[in-house]
């Protein structure tokens, strides 16, 4: 298995424009919230959480994701785990609302993928996961390690850029 250098590094390659990076910024963690969003909606019948809350795919997709992301680096994943958990309380905020939670996380998927093709396009080359599916795991790292970077969190530049 690759370690989170050689995803980032790679990652990395296919994300060189600014223009493009920008809009990963933004765009990554839309994507990622709107999927949450979506998963919400699907129950894990039976199981039910403290506070009477019930279980639901977007939990335990969230569950095996920070896993895998701690797996690869526990420095990285504790970011992604804090940004999927403020997700996750969102998601639980605007289900309890008045707010179609499937009409957002919808149009939020939409138009964050929009934004992600634009940015290519912009860069001129194909998405990363046009080559491995895997990256879609590894762009909301990528943003991580970026946010971190403006934080002042060590990380090494060449994770990013390539």
């Amino acid at each position: 298995m690759k370690t989170l250098e050689q995803w980032l590094s790679a990652y990395g390659q296919s994300h060189q424009n600014k223009v493009n990076q920008r809009l990963h910024h933004v765009c990554v963690p839309a994507i990622v919230f709107s999927l949450l969003g979506l998963l919400w909606l699907l129950p894990l019948p039976g199981v039910i959480l403290p506070a009477n809350i019930p279980a639901n795919v977007a939990m335990l997709l969230a569950v095996l994701v920070c896993a895998f992301y701690y797996y690869l680096s526990w420095r990285i994943a504790t970011g992604a785990s804090t940004m999927i958990g403020l997700m996750l309380l969102l998601v639980y905020m605007i289900d309890r609302s008045a707010w179609p939670l499937h009409m957002i996380s919808l149009l939020v998927f939409v138009l964050a993928w929009v934004g992600q093709f634009i940015g290519h396009a912009i860069e001129g080359k194909r998405p990363s996961f046009a080559q491995d599916i895997r990256f879609l795991l590894i762009g909301p790292l990528w943003v991580i390690a970026h946010g971190y970077e403006v934080l002042g969190i060590p990380v090494d530049k060449r994770l990013i850029n390539g």
